[in-house]
């Protein structure tokens, strides 16, 4: 990475706020958006009191249902990232990718798509058009159809350029059910890639940050890397997740949350690209917690892990996959690092907003 002669930000000064760990607010605020544990709060505390069911109770990436003789995996998802057009994407492959890979971290074949377009008067349609190609090609890529979709203009000043919603559907095969309750001690955990260039492609795009990179976000589809690994394991994968706002330390702990295990992490395993690490060390963010848009965590028995891996180097998008854990019996919902100086240290979940805007 290359860096200009400008002082060198800070936190406060690119709009950033601390993340705080605030208990109780009595408005909304950036960081019920992270990801993290704002997010779950304002899940757990505001909607699922009045939406409770079994089916949202579960909380994983995208809903499974059975409809007659079928399982299928059905989520939603709205994106509000901003600059809308950045290194390595555009607001439209993003919405594509981000509902495809909900759907995949189920263990679903995506089929479907549904968008809807909230654009702001004044949008330049160059712009309009080239989300809307790119959003096609994505789907064309991945096998996906759009098969609805909605438009609504509000007016100048009042939308923030463009937001878009996708809705998808996704088969389930009987034989392939990956969830977060099902890490068991002494599983595997995989990463397919290096951690935090889609955040970081983000921050590098917008004008305030001031220093020149050439972080691309990592914005793909993960279904090929999900088919691969249930064809290479027979289905023995315990969970997937995709490790969008909040990072692998926030995926992690909703993980050792929902099964009732601990995470034991090694730190020199983990992935950084050094323009990543060196753009998170100016900004002072630590990457467990920069969103990544095409990385997926899997979390495998040991007896498959092997076998994991390598169907994950296979593909182009998971040729740099690494072991960076296992699953343990002790601290039970806990993420734990072995650090690259020999201690270890508590990765907990995200508290606040460390980056806003980001998908």
């Amino acid at each position: 990475m290359t860096t200009t002669s400008a002082p060198t930000p800070s936190i406060a000064s690119v709009g950033l706020n601390c993340p705080t760990p605030h208990s109780t607010h009595d408005c909304v605020v950036l960081g019920h958006g992270s990801g993290g544990k704002l997010s779950a709060q304002l899940f757990r505390e505001r909607f699922l009191p009045h939406f409770d069911n079994s089916v949202l109770r579960q909380q994983g990436d995208a809903a499974v249902l059975t409809v007659g003789n079928s399982r299928l995996a059905m989520s939603t998802d709205t994106f509000v990232v901003q600059p809308l057009e950045f290194p390595g994407g555009d607001i439209g492959t993003l919405a594509v990718h981000g509902t495809v890979n909900d759907i995949a971290m189920m263990g679903a074949r995506p089929l479907y798509l549904t968008t809807g377009f909230v654009i702001e008067e004044g949008l330049p349609m160059d712009v309009l058009d080239r989300v809307i190609a790119s959003m096609a090609a994505a789907a064309r890529e991945q096998g996906v159809t759009i098969v609805a979709g909605d438009t609504k203009v509000v007016e100048r000043g009042k939308g923030d350029g463009l937001f878009i919603n996708t809705a998808g559907i996704g088969l389930l095969d009987a034989d392939f059910a990956p969830s977060a309750d099902q890490a068991r001690p002494d599983d595997v955990i995989l990463l397919s890639g290096p951690i935090g260039r889609h955040g970081m492609a983000i921050m590098s795009a917008r004008e305030a940050i001031g220093f020149d990179t050439t972080i691309t976000s990592d914005t793909a589809a993960l279904w090929p890397l999900v088919d691969a690994l249930r064809g290479a394991t027979a289905g023995h994968v315990h969970v997937l997740r995709d490790p969008t706002r909040g990072g692998v330390a926030s995926a992690l702990n909703e993980i050792a949350a929902a099964s009732n295990t601990g995470m034991m992490l090694d730190e020199a395993s983990i992935p950084v690209p050094p323009d990543v690490l060196a753009a998170c060390e100016m900004l002072g963010l630590d990457p467990m917690y920069v969103a990544n848009e095409g990385v997926l965590v899997a979390i495998v028995p040991p007896e498959h892990a092997d076998v994991a891996l390598a169907a994950l180097r296979a593909h182009p998008v998971g040729a740099n996959a690494v072991r960076i854990g296992h699953v343990v019996a002790q601290h039970p919902r806990m993420v734990v690092m072995r650090t690259h100086v020999g201690g270890t240290r508590i990765v907990d979940m995200l508290p606040g907003d460390q980056l806003p805007r980001i998908c």
